[in-house]
Formats: C-alpha cells, structure tokens, sequence
C-alpha cells in the first residue's frame, strides 16, 4: 500500500494524487486569475492544506489522515512550474 494525498482549498478537496508533489499540483485547478498566490492563501478561508492518508482505500473508508501538512504560496508555485505547459 502506498501513501495517498487530498488537496483541500477553502475546505473542499479540489485534487489528490499519489505523492505530494501530484497533490499540490491540483492547486492549478483554483489558481488565481492574477496568479497572486500569496493573496489567493492569505484569503480568509482559504486554509490550504494537504491531508495525508496511509493509502487510497484509507481514504475511502473515511480513515482520519495521518498528517495535515500547511501549503504556502511558495509550494503550490513550485508544483505548478513542474506542469507541463
């Protein structure tokens, strides 16, 4: 079994993947119009964050995460260069 890994933004997970890198990319799907990601994490409620679970069927059964990792604007910028264009 391997790790698995949900992006929450504003409470809602928005993407998941693999390792955290895969997860931190879903942030492409809520980026910023003006690409101010300092703004867009500093937005009340925003709260980004990664939940980590022992696997994808942990997941599923609602286990609790094992970790909540924070996400910066620094992270989410740096996962999102490694998209290809």
């Amino acid at each position: 079994m391997s790790e698995f890994f949900e992006a929450i933004w504003h409470g809602d997970g928005i993407g998941d993947g693999g390792d955290l890198d895969e997860a931190l990319q879903a942030y492409v799907a809520v980026k910023p119009e003006d690409n101010d990601w300092i703004a867009a994490c500093a937005a009340e409620g925003a709260d980004p964050r990664i939940e980590r679970f022992a696997s994808f069927e942990a997941y599923l059964d609602n286990a609790e995460a094992l970790e909540t990792i924070p996400v910066t604007p620094q992270m989410i910028v740096v996962a999102l260069e490694q998209l290809p264009l």
